[in-house]
């Protein structure tokens, strides 16, 4: 009988390129050399050896057709223009209605960021969708990925991690590279988080606005890597201060039966609207994610005054504005477009990238901090180069 193994033995040596240490962080101290690669059988196929980094070549975006402004939501709910503009920095958002649906949105993000690459969809070899409001509840991949036309039935797959989804996209992405042997993987952050707000709570209502973010990771030579450090956290008791749970409702009276013959009431689930506590949420960020981005510079031996550009995760422009100056890093280095989309949870660190790198703001060779950050409670950062 046929079989089959994946052996991977990897050997480090010390390098003054950029990797992945012992201990999974990114450090030009450790690189490794070599990672061995074997698929054995009774045929005793040679092994293949694996020396690569990753490096961002490619990127797009998209959002709804549909924008709503401050004035037009102070018509629907107890608000006002000044009010959320004073406190968020966000003037207007775009919400998927009609016949538009969350994958539509990452497949145009995807194909955009493959143009640019210009990397053909039959040459992907993996698809990260980042997203915690699929259109499928068994996960968005593989339908970006029909849509898509990708005929060599790549891997594609689900992360679900909120506003830090697209951090540990990149991280994940980053590591199939280093690796798995994969030469093309397409990351995709995009949510639909107006389908879970509540339109009466203008706390939350205010904030959020739907889209799609893509970028295209390929490998490179480990000396070219683009990815220098990272650092990612989670706190699970935290996910009171942030959170959209599961409702159950008893569904006996509908199936015409009682459920205490079965032994249990059968039911039917659904997601309740986000609950937020803004306060806790801003006390978290501004103490935890300097603290990151700092982690993650260290790993790769670098300081905040060698990077270009900082870019976090746009959640509103208060937030953007204190991380900012805790790090005293100066505002005209701060990417930021919250006043046009909102908050867009995953999608909003690769929608401010594409948009900063087609408006010429972002050039080739630039390096970038950026740090994500949300429900969990969970958080990470990574210092990237551009190209």
């Amino acid at each position: 009988m046929a079989y089959a193994s994946v052996i991977l033995t990897p050997t480090f040596k010390l390098s003054s390129s950029i990797g992945i240490n012992p201990s999974g962080l990114c450090s030009p101290k450790f690189v490794p050399e070599r990672v061995r690669c074997s698929a054995t059988s009774p045929k005793s196929a040679a092994p293949r050896l694996v020396s690569k980094g990753c490096k961002l070549v490619g990127c797009g975006s998209a959002v709804p057709k549909q924008k709503f402004s401050n004035d037009d939501l102070a018509k629907i709910v107890d608000t006002n223009d000044e009010w959320i503009s004073s406190r968020t920095g966000i003037l207007n958002r775009h919400i998927l209605t009609g016949k538009e649906n969350l994958t539509s949105l990452a497949v145009e993000a995807a194909q955009k960021a493959l143009e640019m690459a210009e990397v053909d969809a039959d040459d992907v070899d993996l698809i990260l969708f980042c997203s915690s409001t699929p259109d499928e509840l068994f996960g968005g991949a593989p339908e970006v990925q029909k849509a898509l036309g990708c005929k060599r039935n790549p891997p594609a797959f689900d992360i679900r991690a909120a506003c830090s989804g697209f951090l540990l996209g990149l991280v994940s992405a980053s590591c199939h590279i280093r690796g798995g042997g994969f030469k093309n993987v397409l990351l995709i952050g995009a949510d639909c988080v107006s389908r879970y707000l509540d339109w009466t709570d203008r706390k939350t209502c205010v904030l959020f606005g739907d889209a799609a973010g893509a970028i295209l990771l390929q490998a490179c030579d480990s000396e070219e890597d683009g990815l220098y450090g990272f650092d990612l956290h989670t706190d699970g008791f935290g996910s009171k201060h942030l959170n959209a749970g599961m409702k159950h409702i008893e569904t006996n009276m509908a199936l015409g039966f009682d459920g205490d013959s079965l032994g249990f009431s059968p039911t039917h689930a659904s997601i309740s609207y986000i609950q937020m506590n803004g306060q806790e949420v801003f006390r978290f960020v501004i103490k935890v994610v300097p603290e990151s981005i700092k982690a993650s510079l260290a790993k790769a031996s670098l300081k905040l005054s060698d990077i270009d550009w900082l870019l976090v995760h746009q959640a509103n422009q208060r937030i953007i504005d204190h991380l900012a100056t805790k790090l005293e890093f100066p505002m005209d280095r701060v990417i930021s477009n919250v006043k046009n989309y909102g908050n867009t949870s995953a999608a909003s660190i690769p929608l401010a990238l594409d948009e900063a790198v087609r408006s010429g703001k972002v050039k080739e060779g630039q390096t970038i901090a950026t740090a994500g950050f949300g429900a969990g409670l969970s958080w990470g950062s990574a210092v990237v180069r551009w190209g």
